[in-house]
Formats: C-alpha cells, sequence, structure tokens
C-alpha cells in the first residue's frame, strides 16, 4: 500500500505498566493516530487525523498487522493538495473518529479541520458504514449553524436504540451536538456554555511542565471525552482543559425531532437545570463506559495513565488502573466485545505543533489493557451506571 498508513510489522506481545492492569501492545503505527473502535464480531477500526500532515489515509481496518483504506481507497482520497479537486462532501476530509454501534454500522465523525484551522466548506459530516456491506448508507452533513468556522467536531456515541448520535465540539466555542439518525436532523446546545468550554484555572502539564506550542499558547481543547451509559440513559462529557466531569439526562436531549417546541425543549436554560457534577478527573481526552462492569474509564495524558471511576456509589474518585510512560497521551478508548479495553495513544505532546523539529509523520500506538478478571471487569458490582 504505497504511501499509505502502514504500521510498523507485527508487534509481539509485551506487557508493562504498572498499577492493576498491564499494557499490551497490539499496533504501532507510522502516522498519528485518534480513533479506536472494534466491532460487535471483533473487526478493528483506526483513524488519522490531517492534523500535522497530510494523512494518506483517514479510515482504516486493520488487518493481518495492516491499516487497509475503508470502505475503500475512494472515500479516503482528499488531499490537502487537491482540496480543489476533491468533492468534500464524498470523502473524507480530516476525520478525528470512529465508533461501530450495535446495528453493526460504522460511524465516522469528519471534523473537516485540516490541522485545527478553518472547517473546509461541507465537509463536516457524520457518515454511516454499513458493516456487513462495506458501504455507505447514510451521510449526515452539519450546516454553519451546527459545526461553526472554529469547531472541531471530536468524538461521537450512538444511543443503544441506534436512533441518537451525541457529540462533542472541542473548538473554540465548545458544545455539545445531538443528532437524530433517521432524519439526519441535528441540534447544537450548550454552546459556549461553562461546562462544554477550557477551565481558566486549569493547565494542561506533561512531563511536569506546562505543555505550550512554540508561541506560548497553551492547551484549549473543550468539550472532547464523551461517554453514555451502557443503558443509555446518561450522557457524560469534560473539556481536556478542565477538570469536572459533567452528565446529563439523554430524555432531556431528545424527543425533539417531531416536537413542536424545540428552542425551548434544549434551550441552554432548560437543559442547565438537569446537569449533574459527576465529580473531578483532571485534564482527560478519552472515556468509555465499560458494558461488562459499569466503570467509567479515564484517559490521564498528564500521569501517563488510564483510571477509573466508579459511577455506583456517590463521591467516588479516580483509582489508577495502568501507568506506563509508554502512554503518550492516551487517547481514545474502545471495547471489544470479549471485554478488552483498547486505547490509541496519540502522542500529541511530541507532535510538531508542541515540539519544534519533531517528525511530520508521527508514530503512534494502539494498546490493549489486559489484567486479572478482577482488575478489569470485576472489580465493580453491576449497576446502572449515574
Amino acid at each position: 500500500m504505497s504511501g499509505a498508513a502502514v504500521l510498523a510489522g507485527p508487534v509481539a506481545a509485551q506487557e508493562s505498566g504498572s498499577g492493576p492492569g498491564k499494557l499490551t501492545k497490539v499496533a504501532g503505527f507510522a502516522h498519528q493516530v485518534t480513533g479506536i473502535t472494534v466491532s460487535r464480531d471483533g473487526r478493528m477500526f483506526v483513524n488519522f487525523p490531517r492534523w500535522s500532515e497530510d494523512a494518506p489515509v483517514s479510515v482504516a481496518e486493520v488487518k493481518d498487522g495492516k491499516p487497509v483504506p475503508y470502505p475503500d481507497a475512494d472515500w479516503n482520497s482528499w488531499r490537502n493538495a487537491k482540496a480543489d479537486e476533491v468533492d468534500p462532501k464524498t470523502h473524507f476530509v480530516c476525520v478525528q473518529s470512529v465508533v461501530a454501534d450495535g446495528q453493526d454500522r460504522l460511524w465516522v465523525v469528519d471534523a473537516a479541520a485540516p490541522a485545527m484551522a478553518h472547517v473546509i466548506k461541507d465537509g463536516p459530516k457524520l457518515v454511516g458504514i454499513d458493516l456487513k456491506t462495506n458501504r455507505v448508507v447514510k451521510t449526515i452533513p452539519f450546516d454553519t449553524s451546527t459545526v461553526l468556522q472554529a469547531s472541531y467536531i471530536n468524538d461521537v456515541r450512538i444511543a443503544p436504540d441506534g436512533k441518537t448520535a451525541y457529540l462533542t465540539d472541542s473548538g473554540a466555542e465548545g458544545a455539545l451536538i445531538v443528532v437524530d439518525l433517521d432524519s439526519g436532523s441535528a441540534k447544537r446546545v450548550l454552546s459556549g456554555h461553562a461546562t462544554t468550554m477550557p477551565d481558566k484555572s486549569v493547565t494542561v502539564q506533561y512531563d511536569g511542565q506546562p505543555l505550550r506550542r512554540p508561541d506560548g499558547r497553551g492547551v484549549a481543547f473543550s468539550a472532547d471525552g464523551i461517554a453514555l451509559s451502557p443503558d443509555g440513559k446518561t450522557l457524560y462529557w469534560q473539556a481536556i482543559k478542565g477538570k469536572t466531569l459533567y452528565s446529563l439526562p439523554t430524555d432531556a436531549l431528545t424527543g425533539w425531532a417531531t416536537a413542536s417546541f424545540v428552542p425551548e425543549m434544549l434551550s441552554d436554560r432548560t437543559l442547565e437545570s438537569k446537569i449533574v457534577t459527576v465529580g473531578e478527573n483532571g485534564p482527560a481526552d478519552g472515556l468509555l463506559i465499560g458494558r461488562k462492569d459499569g466503570r467509567m474509564y479515564v484517559t490521564s495524558p498528564q500521569d501517563n495513565a488510564v483510571k477509573v471511576r466508579d459511577l455506583t456509589g456517590k463521591g467516588s474518585g479516580l483509582t489508577t488502573l495502568v501507568q506506563d510512560p509508554q502512554l503518550r497521551w492516551p487517547d481514545t478508548f474502545s471495547e471489544g466485545p470479549d471485554g478488552t479495553i483498547y486505547v490509541t495513544t496519540s502522542h500529541i505532546q511530541d507532535s510538531a505543533d508542541y515540539k519544534p523539529g519533531a517528525p511530520i509523520g508521527l508514530p503512534t500506538e494502539l494498546w490493549a489493557i489486559t489484567s486479572g478478571r478482577g482488575a478489569v471487569t470485576g472489580a465493580t458490582a453491576p449497576g446502572t451506571p449515574r
């Protein structure tokens, strides 16, 4: 696959890390990876955003140790240098996340903002691919009232019934975006709200120092990590430049597609009264609630760690599941059909955006978190996550 994102080669199983969990390296990539998802039948998909480089592949299925463009080469053929020649409506521009749902569809979040700069016109979209036929079956474009010029749509969660998608916008004006997947209608909510914006009191650090660009700017990502309880009733989110985890009952966000008074039902004032402050995670990127144990998995980039939060009890704090210097910016989670937790390391702090002289093509990794069953899937009694 000439010029494509390629694995560094077969990776021997090597376990490392402190804490009850252990890291096993699954794959190494030649380019900066962010998203990972595993389908119900165990197929694995990753994505490579156009941040520091013009990524040769946006979405890939990992087969026999190699990433293969998915669903095909044509959807992955957009290039910065060919922006005037390739239709952004029908090609991946800058993909930030991939998530497989319970209906055997792969949902692709196309932020369409290479280098996290301006949004490419007609580019922002949510693309649904049928995993049985490997064909695009749904493309939901986002208009300029949903995805703003300074937006960067980030991650997505799909309701268990497959009818609603919830996204975060980590751009200059943080927000949540709620999508009715049947109609394709989308609503932007809590735009610029304190719960979706960076916390000015927080400074994201790495290796003991504030993480800053060469010109002095620090990390300023808004609402980023997002998680949905297994029963689909509670949505969680937080900003990377933040410390506080928030939640909302999803019934406050749905039902508007057929409602007659949508603006009032989804007004910030109405939603604000239903927001719950769950607790403090510190700066975090990826969030995931395990299907088997109901715990929340939290990436902690500052600590090279993955932590867990017990959602079944009030006032529960974080405990460290695994900490390892190889977890260079743990980014995104997925849970395999057997309960294995996977996490990508996107090395944001090692990128050319923050480290002058860094390679444009940044090597990154995919890890599995392995441990005794009690450490990963049995430490928390089953219950309905709150």
